[in-house]
């Protein structure tokens, strides 16, 4: 019970007070979407101008989406020290990150709340109808519906197009898994 004490102090550390820093995974599995969300959203609260997380194509794809939706404003690809390109072509695996700058209106955070809605313990799939009564200010399963300026974070099979907010999902004719949401 100790070990997990510690594994859980830090992922609360707080680099300078400027950014939020993301540990190793030292499981070695993918990360999950739950640890993004919760620190985006405690950044943000924290008032924090960067956002460090691990470098995984789910991060990458969810971070990019939020980044199209305007709550993000950069995200670059570094290591645990600094935000560079270069540094993290020659970096290892597990030295790689994705720096997020966070974006803020009138001295407010412009992303409010990101929500879980798949978990480990209850998927969430939708199909296309679903996805458009979401869309569409309905109720779809336990899902309530998106409201003006909120996005939802779609996983599709596709392999071209595996992230992706609901109405490019809707556009595209995907549907997925529907990861989280965030307003």
């Amino acid at each position: 019970m100790v070990g997990n004490f510690a594994a859980l102090a830090n992922l609360s550390k707080v680099n300078n007070g400027k950014h939020l820093s993301s540990p190793t995974c030292s499981t070695g599995r993918m990360p999950l979407p739950h640890d993004l969300c919760a620190r985006i959203q405690n950044a943000f609260r924290a008032r924090h101008q960067k956002v460090v997380v691990d470098h995984s194509t789910q991060n990458l794809g969810i971070l990019s989406i939020l980044l199209r939706a305007g709550f993000i404003s950069n995200l670059t690809r570094g290591t645990i020290t600094a935000p560079s390109p270069a540094e993290f072509n020659e970096a290892g695996e597990a030295q790689r990150r994705i720096w997020a700058d966070l974006k803020y209106r009138d001295d407010r955070p412009v992303l409010h709340n990101m929500e879980l809605i798949s978990k480990p313990s209850k998927r969430v799939y939708m199909d296309l109808s679903e996805i458009r009564l979401i869309c569409s200010g309905r109720r779809a399963q336990t899902i309530k519906p998106l409201g003006m300026g909120e996005i939802a974070v779609v996983r599709t099979k596709d392999r071209e197009n595996e992230w992706l907010e609901a109405r490019e999902a809707l556009q595209l004719k995907l549907s997925g898994e529907v990861i989280c949401r965030a307003r």
